[in-house]
């Protein structure tokens, strides 16, 4: 059995030994960049190596790219074969924010790459803790692999074609940072004009952390989308990471082909050019 969007702890727990199987932890916290992999250190899932978002998930800013860039192709590669990531592989990634912060953004990249089975652990990691399953400390790695995938750029869109009646955006930030009352990361407050609001946090039950059952998911963006098409949506958040969480929370739902602004709104304000809406939606 393949797991293509999310994977529960018991599954992930009966899988430990099969050697095609690769675990991301993917922790982080963006106020502290290295406490996630202090985490790590500390405790992980068995068999799992961990990946930064600052540095293995994310490429060189220019100061007009984001926050987070995308890797290129090339870069993905190396990082991805060397974490033992083949052809057959089943890759599992986790974080403990249910899969906002870095589990998600992995995923994403991994399918953009070719690499189709590989899921997020639902729940992440406190889900892992509280079924009391064994954690190892210490670093761990794969032995190397050539990984081969190509990049889908069909799955992503850039901020010059945004601007379109073609595409339905949705932004995936809280909704203060979306109407602009703050904006605790980005030298700009607002957002992209057209911009719908769904808080990636809202896929989530609280306080397990674990995805919403799909059929509640459907319809949550069934209504977002008010008939238009899910391969015209458009996700973005303050630096495409947590976006990439919508995009998986829709195929959950059985809407598949929702399309990502890697970019998002730390690219998007770096171009003082750049239309900016505030306030409620019109």
């Amino acid at each position: 059995m393949t797991f293509t969007t999310l994977v529960t702890s018991e599954q992930l727990h009966a899988r430990l030994a099969d050697p095609n199987l690769v675990i991301v932890d993917c922790r982080f916290q963006l106020a502290d960049p290295d406490a996630g992999r202090r985490a790590y250190l500390a405790a992980h899932i068995p068999g799992a190596v961990y990946a930064h978002l600052d540095r293995d998930l994310s490429g060189p800013k220019t100061g007009h790219n984001g926050r987070h860039p995308l890797p290129t192709p090339e870069a993905m590669r190396a990082t991805f074969g060397a974490w033992g990531i083949g052809p057959g592989a089943q890759v599992i990634a986790y974080d403990d924010s249910g899969g906002g912060i870095g589990a998600a953004r992995l995923w994403w990249m991994l399918r953009y790459m070719s690499h189709k089975t590989v899921a997020v652990l639902d729940g992440g990691w406190q889900d892992w803790q509280a079924a009391r399953y064994d954690t190892r400390s210490g670093e761990e790695n794969r032995i190397a692999v050539t990984f081969t995938g190509r990049p889908h750029p069909e799955m992503a869109v850039g901020a010059s074609s945004l601007i379109s009646p073609v595409w339905t955006l949705i932004d995936s930030r809280t909704a203060a940072r979306y109407r602009g009352d703050e904006e605790p990361l980005d030298p700009v407050a607002g957002r992209i004009p057209s911009a719908r609001n769904y808080d990636w946090a809202n896929t989530l039950v609280a306080p397990n952390g674990r995805m919403l059952p799909p059929e509640q998911l459907r319809a949550a963006f069934l209504s977002l989308l008010s008939g238009a098409p899910p391969e015209q949506a458009v996700f973005y958040c303050g630096s495409g990471v947590s976006a990439a969480h919508n995009v998986l929370a829709m195929e959950v739902a059985g809407l598949p082909g929702a399309k990502l602004y890697p970019g998002s709104w730390s690219e998007w304000c770096s171009d003082p050019a750049r239309p900016i809406a505030t306030g409620d939606e019109t």
